[in-house]
């Protein structure tokens, strides 16, 4: 289909639909317009079209536009600058008519079928559906008066005058026909347009809400990515079907009504043009297939090149921290390349269909008139100028054939994909007995519960539970990786299918995720949450959560927006925020998923105090926690393992009754007698929070600028620069063949002209004139001039498909080049829809659109000037009418293309928000329900919906309202034509050459029409490229290798780390966040570093790995200056364990050896010292066992196992391990510490740490404060005066271990 719009008769459906898609410059996911940066709360007081209660006359001539236009033509169109859609256009009023019908349908047969939503979708679009085959068949009609009245008209001409009101009546009726077909077309092609965006907004609005209720079980079957294209590629190809819909019938009403002129005209030869129209018909049928074939796998390989992409974008930190950014581009190009191999041949395909295309009417005609001179039919001018303007007409169904199956095909397949969504079974709301608060004291009940995440196999998750929690017990849920703690929250939300057994609960539940889930909006949104403000209880929350601190810091405090994912607030603050969430909802039961491991010691100590025993002092809490020290205030403890409860009772009543327990205990009392043998106790007003001490926040990894982080999406505004599209035509072969293509054009035309001519000149006016040459000289020279043109033809399409090609392969790369070499700073503050937006929409629109659109154009001005130096050759008057008409013409298009430019820019700035909106529901789904927001988000959804549809439709309509204008003035031209041809004495004309003239005028109001409306369609189309090359000059990091600096292979041989006077600040004119930081670590030497959040930790590793390039200062390793050599170099000889674990889809292999240097009994080597070889070995593809995307088949704790494992494998000589034991519980942290003290015993470690006891055995602590090194010195130093930073961090953390939560605040 990339070749559509090809035709001369442009304004077609296909040409038409493919260049609203190339407006749609959006997949995914991507920038939001500033209207659209807070999708949490969404308010309109934009008036509502006028569409709905224009008058006939501005119904009929668009003029409920003309406003619109006029705003566009003074200023840059803003999203409140265009209407809101009234009934059943909006989401809001379509939607409710599929729900309620596919509802009935699926009562009725319990399960939904593709006919079930074909005929949900009609039942939608009824009237729009019959409306246009009314416009279609009045269209239709209209179009072949022409033809059937130019043989009457050449015999008029010739001599047969009757009178000069029998010339005006042919006039009249040739201008009228115009004005109809005019009318009936731009009407057909809005209305198709407008259905197709009622269908799509209620099918994305069916798709979202169906999202919201999906099971658990059945969302792991479907990837992210996968999800999202339900919405981003296949409900928009059902919205996009509308152009085809009426094409399988209205192909047999054209092709009938072709013949009967025929055979009128040619009598029984008009048989052989049926046959010969069969016979192209049938030959397109296979190439339509092999295009279909080859238009799925470019899909297929497009999907998974996207998948890909989106989870690199998500991961690029941990990327370029661990050097592997250019092998993971490499695997991007390789999935491209095999892209390409697709895209070549369907251009390929596409070129063959072109060359068909535009010899159908040739040999049709050769055929049809050979025929007749075997049959003896005479051979008249005005018989075979009849018969070509019929094949001209002809010229579009046919091509449209193959293209009609083969989008029925993608349809179908569409319709199959959601139908197939649809029916994926619903969370079972039945798996929790839900009742209000006051009717029993018990909280939470389960019964001899069972439950599995797969109830189709035989593992269970969770067994013989039984748990009984009264209202305002406080529960603490502890166990080792992997025992079942954040499954037994999910079966009390109602998340994991029950396989026996009862859940009861009694109130409203909040709940805190493990992995935090932060909303793209304002601070403030994300913690009403859909609620009121309530300013008392609001400030009770943030102080509750260690919050205020953080909103001074920041430059609009509440109101600040947070970027994609919370990326622009550290780990401990993203939890912070959803403690703060769950807070303010006045729950009456608290399930926490261990929301107190992502923040340090000190933070942690104080939520805990001020949440758990303070602000929900009477509240129920359950809560999962690998801090051993928050057990001892909980009412009863629950300790799991093997997905069963084996130990529960209060903390010191189990504390000696079973092994379980005091495995994990016992490893955190075993860090304690360091602590017991200095005397570190101090009173216990030194180890309360008080308001000196409270947690001061600036943030490590926040780039706040005066401005918010996340800027609204860069959107040109004005014309689109010459300089786009000199880059454009001149990217491949320095431009060489836009000449070719440009000079084959020409030829074609001049070939298509002449054969034509031919035939008008050499066949006589009537029966009774001698014809100047025999009948097989005029057949032999009209063939022999349509191959010609045929060559001409099939040379531009090979032209312009390898220069598009090229230059598609050429921008693809270099774009990708830039973004993946781009600092994180650029990731930090650009939303990754925005990133894939281009890799998608844009680039498929490089791909497949712009290169036709290019060069169409050109050939579009080519045929114009060829109809007007037809029609000037007979009737130079003409001239005195195509002067002020084309002047008004080019006013027009001038007054509609600022309009026309900012809808198309809007179009693809207002799409990527949807898909975010729903990005971010899949992946916050639990949350939301439990909160139950499901209606919320659903209508915010429909809000979007509709945000997205406003400039779409609008958008359609402006192109309508240019459209009818200009076919109108060349309607004009036209009838001035044949008026001038009336009037000019009999005598100075050739009526053959003037029936010729007249063929060609009859298309004029197409093609000058097409003229203005390509030259608008470029323009918006080139508006893809223009976004690409905005990303083709975003500044680079340093380089990866610098040939002149490079460090020896051994380098690192000693591991010792020297800092001087290091400053670092986020932007030129922001503050230094670290402030001139002097120290050394030794070789070999195991350093932590600890200090408030954000005193600078995670600042001073990202400048160690190059993240973030100092401002001052140097760093050595071994006696090199890191920033005298190249990042790769630096980074693939550091090794890192982050804080957030990270894997990648695939397998475990691919996920511990990504670079594909180790052998499998190296890996094996590298699991069982991490712990994890058994469970992998449990697995039934081992190495080659499935990691979900963003690893979600395996547990937090055991996806940071997997991140231990990739370093046991690389063995680098420095180590940084930046909170890596979050996650996981005090007994798996001991053996993960025994592991890294026994095989990096000689390599220097670098600890981040929020738990006391990973630091206390190491060599030196280092601690910082607001920048500064405030104390560095081994731990037995520090701790031996009290008076110490550390000292204090260690007495308290020593406090809350022993058992100082007992006595409730």
């Amino acid at each position: 289909m990339c070749i559509v719009s090809i035709h001369q008769l442009l304004p077609t459906r296909k040409t038409r639909e493919t260049a609203m898609r190339s407006g749609d410059q959006d997949l995914a996911a991507e920038p939001k317009h500033n209207d659209l940066q807070q999708p949490l709360i969404t308010h309109s007081s934009k008036p509502v079209t006028t569409y709905a209660e224009c008058s006939i006359f501005s119904h009929l001539t668009f003029s409920w536009l003309s406003p619109l236009i006029a705003i566009g033509y003074k200023k840059p169109l803003d999203l409140d600058d265009i209407p809101d859609l009234s009934g059943l256009d909006s989401a809001k009023g379509s939607f409710p008519i599929l729900k309620s019908k596919l509802d009935r349908d699926r009562f009725i047969s319990n399960k939904l079928t593709t006919f079930n939503l074909v005929t949900a979708l009609i039942h939608t679009t009824w009237m729009d559906i019959l409306s246009t085959a009314i416009l279609a068949v009045l269209y239709t009609l209209a179009s072949y008066v022409g033809p059937y009245l130019i043989d009457a008209f050449v015999q008029f001409l010739n001599g047969r005058r009757e009178s000069r009101l029998e010339g005006y009546l042919f006039v009249f009726i040739f201008f009228v026909a115009k004005v109809v077909e005019s009318l009936s077309q731009r009407h057909w092609f809005f209305k198709l347009q407008q259905g197709g965006i009622r269908a799509r907004a209620a099918l994305v609005a069916m798709i979202y809400q169906k999202g919201l209720t999906i099971s658990s079980q059945s969302k792991v079957g479907q990837s992210g990515g996968e999800i999202t294209n339900l919405i981003a590629i296949d409900a928009e190809r059902i919205g996009d079907f509308g152009w085809y819909i009426h094409d399988p019938w209205l192909v047999i009403l054209q092709v009938g009504i072709a013949l009967v002129i025929l055979y009128l005209n040619l009598g029984f030869a008009s048989l052989s043009a049926l046959v010969a129209i069969g016979f192209v018909m049938l030959s397109n049928i296979p190439l339509g297939s092999l295009q279909e074939k080859f238009q799925e796998e470019l899909m297929k390989s497009k999907d998974n090149r996207m998948v890909k992409t989106s989870e690199i974008l998500r991961n690029m930190k941990i990327l370029k921290l661990q050097g592997w950014e250019m092998k993971f581009l490499s695997k991007i190009r390789e999935l491209r390349s095999v892209e390409t191999k697709w895209l070549k041949s369907l251009l390929c395909t596409s070129t063959t269909i072109i060359s068909i295309f535009w010899v159908a009417p040739s040999f049709i005609a050769a055929v049809t008139f050979a025929t007749c001179m075997l049959l003896g039919v005479p051979l008249e001018s005005g018989k075979i100028l009849s018969a070509i303007a019929t094949f001209k007409i002809l010229q579009q169904p046919i091509y449209n054939l193959p293209d009609t199956i083969s989008m029925i095909a993608q349809t179908k397949v569409s319709l199959d994909r959601i139908t197939a969504y649809l029916n994926l079974p619903d969370l079972d709301s039945g798996l929790v007995q839900t009742s209000p608060r006051d009717s029993s004291d018990v909280a939470v009940e389960i019964i001899n519960g069972t439950f599995s995440w797969d109830v189709l196999s035989c593992n269970v998750s969770l067994n013989d539970i039984n748990v009984k929690v009264l209202h305002g017990m406080k529960v603490a849920v502890c166990g080792t990786v992997g025992s079942g703690k954040s499954s037994l929250l999910s079966c009390i939300l109602g998340e994991v299918s029950k396989v026996t057994g009862s859940v009861n609960v009694t109130g409203t539940k909040a709940y805190v995720a493990q992995s935090p889930w932060i909303q793209s909006g304002k601070i403030e949104e994300n913690i009403l949450f859909g609620k009121d403000m309530d300013r008392v209880r609001y400030e009770k929350v943030l102080e509750a959560c260690a919050l205020k601190k953080d909103l001074e810091i920041l430059p609009f405090g509440d109101q600040t927006v947070i970027g994609e994912r919370g990326i622009n607030l550290s780990g401990g603050q993203k939890q912070r925020l959803q403690i703060a969430r769950a807070l303010y909802q006045d729950a009456d039961i608290y399930l926490f998923d261990d929301p107190f491991s992502a923040v340090d010691a000190h933070t942690g100590s104080h939520l805990f105090k001020e949440c758990v025993l303070g602000f929900l002092k009477s509240k129920t809490v359950i809560y999962v926690t690998h801090q051993v020290e928050f057990l001892p205030a909980a009412d009863l403890v629950l300790v799991m393992k093997g997905g069963e409860i084996k130990q529960a009772g209060k903390y010191n009543d189990i504390l000696d009754s079973g092994s379980d327990f005091m495995e994990i205990v016992g490893a955190h009392k075993e860090a304690l007698p360091i602590i017991d043998s200095i005397n570190t106790k101090f009173e216990s007003e030194n180890t309360k929070v008080n308001e000196k001490d409270k947690v001061e926040i600036i943030p490590d990894d926040t780039k706040v600028t005066n401005g918010q982080i996340v800027q609204k999406e860069e959107r040109e505004k004005g014309s689109v620069g010459f300089s786009i599209y000199w880059k454009y035509i001149t990217s491949t072969y320095g431009g060489t063949l836009v000449p070719c293509v440009l000079l084959a054009a020409i030829f074609f035309e001049l070939l298509q002209v002449a054969s034509n001519y031919w035939l008008a000149w050499a066949s006589p006016v009537s029966q009774d004139m001698v014809p100047p040459v025999g009948g097989t000289t005029l057949i032999t020279v009209y063939v022999g001039l349509a191959v010609g043109s045929t060559f001409c033809i099939f040379f531009r399409a090979v032209c312009l498909t390898t220069a598009g090609y090229k230059t598609a392969n050429l921008l693809f790369n270099k774009m990708h080049l830039c973004v993946f070499r781009a600092p994180m700073s650029f990731f930090d503050a650009t939303p990754s829809g925005r990133i894939l937006n281009r890799a998608s929409t844009d680039q498929s629109a490089v791909d497949l659109t712009i290169p036709n659109a290019v060069g169409v154009f050109a050939f579009a001005v080519v045929q114009l000037l060829a109809v007007i130096a037809m029609m000037s050759q007979i009737s130079w008057q003409v001239f005195l009418v195509f002067v002020p008409v084309i002047a008004i013409c080019i006013w027009l298009q001038h007054y509609y293309i600022s309009s026309a430019r900012e809808l198309a820019r809007l179009v693809g700035v207002c799409k990527a928000p949807i898909i975010q909106h729903f990005s971010e529901t899949v992946s916050g789904l639990t949350t939301i329900r439990s909160f139950h927001q499901e209606q919320r988000f659903h209508h915010t959804n429909m809000k979007l919906t509709d945000g997205y549809s406003r400039p779409k439709f609008h958008s359609a309509g402006a192109i309508e309202w240019l459209s009818f204008r200009v076919e109108l003035l060349s309607s004009v031209i036209f009838a001035f034509f044949l008026v001038f041809l009336l009037i000019v004495p009999k005598e100075t004309i050739d009526p053959s050459i003037a029936g010729l003239a007249v063929t060609y005028a009859l298309n004029l109001n197409i093609l000058q029409a097409s003229v203005i409306w390509k030259l608008c369609n470029m323009e918006n189309s080139i508006i893809s490229v223009e976004r690409i090359l905005q990303y083709t000059s975003i500044p680079s990091e340093a380089p990866l290798i610098v040939e002149t600096c490079r460090p020896d292979d051994m380098w690192p041989s000693d591991g010792k780390v020297d800092i001087h006077d290091l400053q670092v600040r986020y932007g030129p004119h922001m503050p230094l966040v670290l402030r001139g930081i002097t120290c050394s670590f030794h070789g070999g030497t195991k350093t932590g570093i600890v200090g408030r959040t954000g005193s600078g930790k995670s600042t001073l590793i990202q400048t160690l790995f190059r993240i973030v390039e100092p401002t001052g200062g140097h760093i050595f390793i071994d006696r090199v200056d890191i920033s005298s050599i190249g990042l790769h170099d630096l980074r693939s000889r550091l090794s890192i364990i982050p804080q957030d674990p990270t894997l990648f889809q695939g397998s475990v292999r691919s996920n511990l050896d990504p670079l594909e240097q180790y052998t499998d009994e190296q890996i094996w080597e590298a699991l069982d010292q991490c712990q994890l070889g058994d469970e992998v070995r449990r697995k039934e593809g081992k190495l080659d066992s499935a990691v979900n995307e963003n690893g979600e088949n395996w547990s937090m704790g055991q996806r940071q196992l997997v991140c231990l494992g990739r370093v046991l494998l690389k063995k680098c000589k420095i180590l940084v391990l930046d909170e890596a034991t979050a996650s996981v519980d005090t007994s798996t942290d001991h053996t993960i510490q025994q592991t890294l003290g026994l095989h990096f015993s000689d390599s220097t470690v670098v600890t981040i740490a929020h738990r006391i006891t990973s630091v206390l055995n190491g060599d030196m602590v280092l601690v910082l404060e607001q920048g500064l090194v405030e104390e560095y010195g081994s731990p037995l130093k520090l701790l031996e005066n009290k008076s110490t930073s550390f000292a204090k961090l260690v007495a308290e953390y020593r406090g809350r271990s022993s058992s100082s939560y007992d006595s409730r605040v």
